[in-house]
């Protein structure tokens, strides 16, 4: 079953932000952890989540990054400058990135596109939450476990949607954070979004595939419950499948990935005209998978 409304998963977890982008925040006996960023806009309806649900935000001592793309780490830098004792958790590869100053460039550029495409750049006027080189850090890597205190967070590699995606996963309660690494619950269907290198990403996706899963903890589009939490991953895989073999028929029709990846787009927004992302932003994602499944084509 597929959530999209903020509130509280279990005694310990909540889900924070607004349906298309959101944040998780894992309330424990030592510790409160912030996982993932979301897109800056949500900062506003975070802090008022927070005071209505009587949640401490100064009570935060940790902030996870599961992938340092600009929807995923919009409201971190706001927290980190109001809070500077938060501790702010990345793979190696996030932080190399969240360092260059293009890197730096672009997060900001596309989150200034995405504000004014959903109407909310006023909203920001007052916040100091765009990325600059002043923020530092942890490392996280494969293996790595974070105790908060009854609930222990467990750190797995899970590049292909991005080079720097890792997922985090909570035994106990059986949730999974995958990120985009995981696919996109969008409306009845799941976006697979293998940036980066769309082999990476289904390798990733077996990887998750054996992890029994209550809480499929999604960045974009809620979290899912119940027995389609269970087959999250598995159809995710199929759809994954599918989608590559779509990309490659594409290619195939139009002879070259920029066409491919523009009419592909068309075909996004034509059925999802609400998506939050801007359209142009979407062509440049699609272009760079396409253009991994061409050099996969050609070396085969």
């Amino acid at each position: 079953m597929r959530h999209r409304k903020v509130g509280k998963l279990t005694d310990s977890l909540w889900y924070l932000g607004r349906e298309e982008t959101g944040v998780y925040l894992m309330e424990c006996r030592n510790e409160t952890m912030l996982i993932s960023g979301g897109m800056g806009y949500i900062l506003p309806d975070v802090l008022a989540q927070m005071k209505a649900f009587g949640i401490d935000a100064a009570k935060i001592s940790k902030a996870l990054i599961l992938h340092a793309h600009f929807d995923h780490v919009g409201i971190i830098p706001w927290f980190k400058r109001t809070w500077p004792g938060i501790e702010i958790l990345a793979s190696a590869r996030a932080w190399e990135l969240l360092k260059m100053p293009k890197a730096i460039q672009t997060i900001n550029s596309f989150s200034r596109m995405v504000n004014e495409r959903m109407g909310l750049s006023e909203s920001l006027a007052g916040y100091d939450f765009l990325w600059r080189d002043d923020l530092t850090g942890s490392t996280v890597s494969e293996g790595d476990r974070i105790d908060l205190g009854g609930l222990s967070v467990e750190i797995l590699e899970t590049p292909g949607h991005s080079s720097c995606s890792v997922s985090a996963y909570e035994p106990s309660l059986q949730a999974l954070f995958p990120s985009d690494a995981g696919g996109i619950p969008l409306e009845d269907v799941i976006i697979p979004l293998g940036n980066s290198n769309f082999t990476q990403f289904q390798e990733s996706l077996a990887k998750l595939a054996s992890l029994p899963v209550s809480f499929f903890c999604a960045d974009h589009y809620g979290y899912i419950t119940g027995s389609e939490a269970v087959g999250f991953i598995a159809q995710t895989i199929e759809a994954a499948k599918q989608f590559r073999m779509a990309m490659e028929d594409s290619l195939q029709r139009f002879g070259d990935t920029a066409p491919a990846a523009r009419h592909l787009t068309e075909e996004i927004y034509r059925r999802h005209p609400d998506y939050f992302m801007s359209p142009e932003v979407t062509e440049m994602i699609l272009g760079q998978m396409f253009r991994h499944i061409a050099k996969k084509m050609v070396g085969h």
